[in-house]
């Protein structure tokens, strides 16, 4: 073991190592005798492929390049495509948000839904086939030339003759600005939903709404059944033609309820725990429990780590599945004794797995990294609570630096960088991240960080960020890093901030709010708050009503905590990376954040990619820009990485790249 200060060791995992086979799996379900995935690949601009296992047994795509099975709905997207009893493929291209069938092996797919009236403007999501198979049921996001935008469920004819008219996609219910999760009852005569309102996000409030289905395909009037502005449901399943099950955090965590179609009957708890048995709903099918057609259901369940059980609903009785190593699960598709997860952990790879229900068995299908190198260079995940302002638990995970080649100095410490996940409304859970173990097997520890605001840990956290982001979420990382100090874990003067999106916006409030941090590294974060609200999309056009405070009443908090008003406090080197076609941080953010640090005079860097969204899709752009990072925390934190080109900062001295 060679002896090195933290920072220089030598690491067999490259940049290119986190993207070269990479290929992040989602979205499993049975198509016959077959098992179907979405696939994303770097190597091809990042698009989304649906694959299955060929006769070889490899995988091999069913939509070929250059098709991309990715919808717009939301910006965020989510369930894209679904298949047919026969096999056809029923998705949403993402260039110009058309649904398409394509039969595999017969050419080209055709479109089954017309253009919209602005490019792009007609977009579907969550396609779900019709009882008798001939049409496709779909959540439609209609774009308008004045900007206006609508929703409803539609039913799309799988004929083809709405390719040209319009009149012939079938409007079943809107009603509300937002909706999702639509399900016909089993005797096809009701359709309950999900809908909300500005100024609510999904897991603010919501309704569980039904409605009788007309002989038109349409429905009657709706009436609400549960939920409201400040009771978030998610996915309601029909338990039988009389009730449906339904996810509600009205005891403050996201519970397994049974609701009763009958006005004067409460919902039911099937199982009261203090664990969330469901997440923030930023994309559109996302699901937290399945039904297994004999009256038991599937159900992933969390407190930080997720935990996987099979719930009688008669009794109550949770039975856990063991899962080894696998820290956080998302459920697929379900079928003949079998389920489809997407799952890793912190040493187990991340992809898609299929369990035996009945012995509880787990086996690997498709990992979402062909090679991941030896599990000595994969570090360690440790669930650390660190005290908050006021004694408040500040969850976290900690990968120390780990490395079986090298070893550092006698009495020196580490530099740290903390992670800050996007959202806010999210969260993070241990997984494989080769992002993590670039930084750990050379000698830098990484603390990823569940501030108050995150998922997982129940309402009361989840609201501690109402009114309070840039406030809580910065106070609760600085508590996490000051925490490892205490400890003897990481070194003081030598820490770091890395965050995209709402984390960047963290990673920028961070450095301009507090001197903790040595230095800050924002992808796409956000920077001024006025202008993110104009610019941002319909989505969350209204989610800093909550997190910050209704416009115009509270423009005096906006300006405030807008990092961009606090530059002035700033005073060390940051780094800025950013996508030119992101619609959700449009790039005057980041560049609005640049012009004033060249003002300020402050060492800084900022990297701007054309083609890229909001997330970095290309191989290439993240090869950049993770190498980037690391050289940048290399010329402040005062270490030379190995084999790293040198990112050039801009001085003022010399008012120049140097």
């Amino acid at each position: 073991m060679q002896t090195a200060p933290y920072g220089s060791w030598s690491s067999p995992i490259s940049a290119s190592d986190l993207v070269a086979s990479a290929h992040p799996v989602s979205g499993g379900r049975y198509v016959g005798d077959q098992v179907w995935w979405t696939e994303q690949r770097p190597a091809e601009a990042g698009r989304q492929s649906v694959r299955r296992f060929g006769a070889d047994g490899q995988p091999e795509d069913v939509l070929p390049p250059p098709w991309n099975a990715r919808t717009r709905v939301h910006e965020y997207g989510g369930a894209s495509w679904t298949a047919t009893p026969d096999g056809s493929l029923l998705f949403t291209e993402f260039t110009d948000q058309r649904l398409y069938r394509l039969v595999p092996g017969t050419g080209e797919p055709e479109p089954l839904t017309p253009a919209g009236p602005v490019p792009a403007g007609l977009r579907y999501a969550e396609p779900q086939l019709s009882a008798d198979g001939t049409e496709v049921w779909c959540i439609r996001e209609s774009h308008q030339p004045d900007g206006s935008i609508r929703r409803d469920v539609c039913a799309v004819p799988l004929d083809g003759s709405a390719a040209d008219d319009p009149s012939r996609v079938r409007s079943v219910v809107s009603g509300s600005h937002f909706l999702t999760n639509a399900r016909v009852s089993p005797d096809g005569s009701k359709l309950a939903w999900i809908a909300w309102e500005h100024p609510q996000m999904p897991w603010d409030g919501t309704e569980l709404r039904v409605a009788e289905l007309t002989p038109d395909g349409t429905c009657g009037p709706w009436r609400t059944l549960i939920g409201s502005t400040t009771e978030s449901v998610l996915q309601p399943e029909w338990a039988d033609n009389d009730s449906l099950f339904a996810i509600s955090d009205r005891s403050g965590w996201w519970n397994l309820y049974r609701v009763p179609l009958t006005g004067d009957a409460d919902p039911q708890p099937l199982c009261p725990c203090s664990e969330d048995f469901a997440g923030a709903l930023w994309q559109l099918g996302m699901r937290w429990y399945a039904p297994l057609g004999d009256g038991r259901l599937l159900t992933v369940r969390t407190f930080g780590e997720d935990r996987l059980a099979v719930l009688d609903p008669a009794t109550g009785e949770l039975s856990e599945i063991e899962l080894g190593g696998l820290s956080t699960v998302a459920l697929n598709g379900v079928g003949d004794g079998r389920a489809l997860l997407t799952c890793g952990g912190a040493q187990a790879g991340t992809g898609l797995r299929a369990l035996d229900l009945a012995t509880g068995e787990i086996t690997d299908l498709r990992l979402s990294n062909d090679r991941l190198p030896p599990a000595a260079y994969l570090p360690q995940a440790r669930s650390m609570t660190f005290s908050g302002p006021g004694g408040r638990d500040v969850h976290t995970f900690v990968y120390p630096p780990s490395n079986p080649d090298f070893q550092a100095p006698d009495g020196e410490l580490p530099p740290y960088v903390a992670f800050v996940h996007g959202g806010p409304t999210s969260r993070v859970s241990p997984l494989v991240n080769l992002a993590i173990a670039y930084l750990t097997s050379r000698g830098i520890g990484v603390v990823d960080v569940n501030y108050g605001g995150s998922t997982a840990y129940g309402r009361v956290y989840r609201d501690r960020l109402r009114g309070q982001w840039g406030i809580v979420d910065v106070e609760d990382t600085v508590a996490a890093v000051r925490g490892l100090v205490e400890a003897g874990m990481a070194d003081g003067n030598r820490l770091a901030i890395e965050g995209g999106s709402a984390g960047g916006w963290t990673v920028l409030s961070a450095l301009t709010g507090t001197k903790v941090f040595a230095c800050g590294v924002s992808y796409f974060g956000v920077a001024d708050l006025v202008k993110f609200a104009q610019d941002t999309h319909d989505y969350e056009s209204r989610y800093l009503d909550g997190l910050i405070g209704p416009l115009p009443e509270a423009l005096p908090l906006y300006q405030s905590r807008a990092p961009l008003s606090k530059v002035d406090q700033l005073s060390c080197p940051v780094l800025l990376l950013q996508g030119l076609d992101d619609p959700v941080v449009p790039p005057s953010q980041s560049e609005m954040f640049r012009d004033a640090l060249v003002a300020k005079g402050i060492p800084h860097a900022y990297l701007a990619y054309a083609g890229e969204s909001h997330g970095f899709r290309r191989a290439e752009t993240q090869i950049n820009a993770t190498e980037s990072a690391l050289s940048f925390y290399g010329q402040v934190l005062g270490f030379e990485p190995p084999g790293v080109p040198v990112l050039k900062l801009w001085r003022a001295a010399e008012d120049s790249l140097v």
